[in-house]
C-alpha cells in the first residue's frame, strides 16, 4: 500500500492521521485480548487461573514497613527508619539521644 502524502492536503492528512490512530487503538485492544487468551491457556496448562497466577506476583498495594523508632514523648510518632527523618527524630539525636535509646 503506498500513499503519497505530498499530494494531500492538510484536512486529508489530518483524516488520514485520525484514521491511523483509530486503527492502532483498535489493533492493540486485538493484541491485547489474543495475549490474554494466551496467558489463560498457558496456566489452565498448569492447573490455575489467570487471576491465581498474577496474584502472586503483584505486591500487595499500602504494605508499609514496620516501624524501627518511637518518639519517646509521643509514643503514637514512629519511624520505619527510611525516607526522611522526621523532627522529633532528627532533634532527638541532635541532642545526644542515641538512635538505640529511640528504638522500639
Amino acid at each position: 500500500m503506498s500513499i503519497n502524502l505530498d499530494s494531500m492536503s492538510h484536512k486529508e492528512l489530518e483524516t488520514l492521521l485520525n484514521d491511523v490512530k483509530t486503527a492502532i487503538k483498535s489493533a492493540y485492544e486485538r493484541d491485547r485480548v489474543e495475549a490474554r487468551k494466551a496467558a489463560e491457556k498457558a496456566a489452565a496448562e498448569f492447573g490455575f487461573s489467570l487471576d491465581e497466577v498474577s496474584s502472586g506476583a503483584k505486591k500487595p498495594k499500602g504494605a508499609k514497613a514496620a516501624a524501627k523508632y518511637a518518639n519517646p514523648a509521643d509514643k503514637s510518632q514512629t519511624w520505619t527508619g527510611k525516607g526522611r527523618q522526621p523532627n522529633w527524630y532528627r532533634e532527638l539525636t541532635a541532642k545526644g539521644v542515641s538512635p538505640d535509646d529511640l528504638a522500639i
